[in-house]
């Protein structure tokens, strides 16, 4: 028998489901055009059940609990002529059965789930950024004492780089004993190639990057490497965070545009690309778009409200077409597909021949609003604007498609989110976990801010430094909380644990990547049943990986790599059985401790042993390891079989390189 309590619930889920599915998709439909955000006939809404009570000119709409007292009822019913809704002249009535849903929704207390409510503006995260004028360290005080020299050199090289330092790095950063040691690390560090590349591959996680198109035959996009690159470029140079956004959103509409600005557009050209036919299915791409741009730059779901009001947060499905017509006003690079097999649609770079994978604005025109999120059902058109909640400014230029004024909302200093979802996410690169624990969530659902002052603080110290990011990295890696010694330790990433394999055998190629060598394009028949497959290898660093959206890097796939088909903005961390067994038998793995093994023969016996600990945790060997090592060495030599000296120090090497201090940073 079912508890009360339990009764009570399986009641509740049943008036939402009615709402759901038999009254919402009625109201957008025949209702909201006039009753809603962008038009208010009689000064009435019914898009939250707020308006509803309220009601308009001629009194509250619903009375709860009393289907023929709710003049909503009336004008269904057109029990009225001056009430009826809709309006004879507008269409037809609504069907019988659709009035009886709204009597017994009305009947059953008129559950509305969703966010159209005023009260969601309420919310922290939409709330304007206040400083509250104290700094990191009396906001968040540090816990415990300093980390030891050794233990911070790794743990901010390897956060800054994704790379671990060098021995003789660590020898000097140890003998500096002077106090602006600390802040000269940081400043070299910033001011290395690999910082871009190490950053640069944090956001291309939350854009979902991809050298391959994802519909069912995964197409490649040879171009889009050169957006991977310009991202990598952009941290280098430390390209502020509002002109970073711009040039993503818009580089192609900015005056007389560079080459790099329109490569940068690349943003939105790497969308995902879904069917047989993409052309047929781009309303799937311009959704994945909306759903990008909502969780990496707002932290919204604000995908969410395609088929209906955003059921927890103040985005309503208006504001979803609003956005949806400024995407289809773009025209998209097309990278083959089954059905259509060669590329069109790339842009020509200024002053080369060189086939960007960029955007250009298409058609301007205003999207219609699409029942159900179904493009063969289309309802009133809706103008393009910004989000309702934010502003709802209109286009002042309808015949462009409203990419750049978007990105000009986006990056107002006063915007209540921008900054601080790229604040949050700075520190969660060098805290493991941000201020907000969602961090690409910031909505009602997603997780309230552990320090909010402090993330205020970081937020307005952003904005008033120029959006400068590496000013934003100083000042937390400046801060006593960083720089205190932590009992836990972290598993490095896996192009951590990819490059920092061949940073300890000596085979790091420190050159950028570029291309990939994919077949010509005039053999692509790639189809559903036979869709492109590649691994191209290298000894570059793994952000140059040729990364497919259908078929993951091997080595990516294993050790957590990002979804290359959604927008990741943190990756899980797993201990599964292949992992052990991949230092055990991977051809790649085992080429590298080879190679280590090889340079270690070429010093003198005594210092072997040094000098591997020294390229796999950058510290001498204590006199234990030294011993142990010196029995390994003798035991694996005399078999059986016999082995030789190089396979013995290959073993050796094997056992460093797969241990937990090569895996891990404190």
């Amino acid at each position: 028998m079912l508890t009360l309590a339990a009764s009570l619930l399986l009641l509740a889920q049943e008036d939402v489901d009615l709402f759901e599915k038999r009254i919402r998709p009625v109201l957008h439909a025949a209702c909201i055009p006039c009753h809603g955000p962008d038009k208010t006939k009689a000064g009435l809404r019914v898009d939250s059940r707020g308006a509803l009570l309220r009601g308009g000119d001629t009194g509250p709409a619903i009375k709860v609990g009393d289907p023929d007292g709710s003049l909503l009822l009336k004008a269904i019913r057109h029990a009225d002529p001056d009430l009826a809704m809709p309006p004879k002249k507008a269409g037809k009535k609504l069907r019988d059965d659709q009035i009886r849903d709204f009597e017994t929704w009305i009947r059953a207390g008129a559950v509305y789930p969703g966010a159209a409510e005023p009260s969601g503006v309420k919310h922290w995260a939409f709330q304007p950024v206040v400083d509250p004028g104290l700094g990191i360290d009396a906001l968040y005080p540090a816990q415990g004492p300093a980390a030891d020299k050794r233990i911070l050199i790794r743990r901010v090289t390897t956060d800054l780089t994704g790379l671990p330092p060098t021995p003789e790095e660590v020898d000097s950063f140890l003998a500096d004993n002077s106090p602006g040691a600390f802040d000269a690390l940081v400043d070299r560090l910033l001011a290395s190639p690999a910082y871009g590349e190490k950053w640069g591959r944090k956001w291309l996680d939350l854009v979902r990057y991809a050298d391959t198109a994802g519909e069912n035959s995964d197409y490649p996009a040879p171009q889009a490497w050169r957006y991977r690159n310009w991202v990598i470029d952009a941290f280098n140079r430390d390209l502020p965070y509002d002109r970073f956004l711009r040039e993503q959103l818009a580089g192609d509409l900015l005056e007389r545009p560079t080459r790099e600005q329109i490569i940068a557009t690349g943003y939105l050209a790497v969308a995902r690309r879904f069917g047989h036919d993409t052309d047929k299915d781009m309303h799937l791409t311009y959704e994945d778009v909306i759903d990008t741009l909502g969780k990496s730059v707002l932290g919204l779901t604000i995908g969410c409200a395609r088929c209906h009001n955003h059921k927890y947060d103040p985005v309503t499905t208006r504001d979803y077409y609003a956005l949806y017509g400024i995407f289809a006003s773009t025209r998209f690079p097309f990278p083959g597909c089954e059905a259509k097999q060669k590329p069109r649609d790339l842009v020509p770079l200024p002053g080369s021949a060189e086939q960007a994978y960029a955007v250009i604005d298409g058609k301007p025109e205003d999207a219609r609003l699409q029942n159900r999120g179904e493009p063969t059902m289309p309802g009133e058109p809706v103008a393009r604007r910004n989000l309702e909640l934010f502003g709802a400014q209109p286009l002042a230029d309808p015949k462009a498609s409203g990419r750049l004024e978007l990105a000009r909302w986006l990056t107002d200093p006063r915007h209540p989110l921008t900054a601080r979802v790229m604040a949050n996410r700075i520190w969660q690169g060098h805290f493991g976990r941000g201020l907000v624990a969602t961090p690409s969530d910031f909505g009602t659902r997603g997780a309230a801010p552990a320090h909010p002052r402090l993330l205020d603080h970081l937020a307005a110290r952003f904005v008033d430094g120029g959006w400068s990011m590496k000013a934003l990295h100083r000042t937390i890696l400046k801060s006593a909380a960083y720089r205190q010694a932590d009992p836990g330790r972290r598993r490095l990433d896996a192009e951590e644990i990819r490059d920092a394999l061949l940073v300890a055998s000596g085979e790091l190629d420190r050159s950028a990547g570029e291309g990939h060598p994919f077949p010509p394009e005039k053999d692509w028949k790639f189809t559903q049943h036979a869709p492109f497959k590649a691994v191209y290898d290298s000894n570059r660093r793994s952000v140059y990986l040729m990364t497919q959206r259908i078929q993951r890097h091997p080595f990516l796939a294993l050790f957590d790599g990002p979804d290359t088909n959604a927008s990741t903005a943190q990756r899980e961390v797993s201990t599964v059985p292949t992992q052990a067994l991949y230092f055990l038998n991977d051809p790649f793995f085992h080429a590298r401790s080879a190679a280590l093994a090889r340079k270690l023969l070429l010093l003198p016996a005594g210092e072997r042993v040094d000098a591997a600990h020294r390229a796999c945790f950058q510290r001498p060997a204590t006199a234990r390891e030294r011993t142990d090592a010196a029995a390994f060495i003798d035991a694996y030599r005399a078999g059986p079989p016999a082995q030789s000296e190089l396979a013995a120090w290959s073993a050796y090497a094997r056992t460093l390189m797969g241990s937990n201090e090569f895996l891990t940073v404190d």
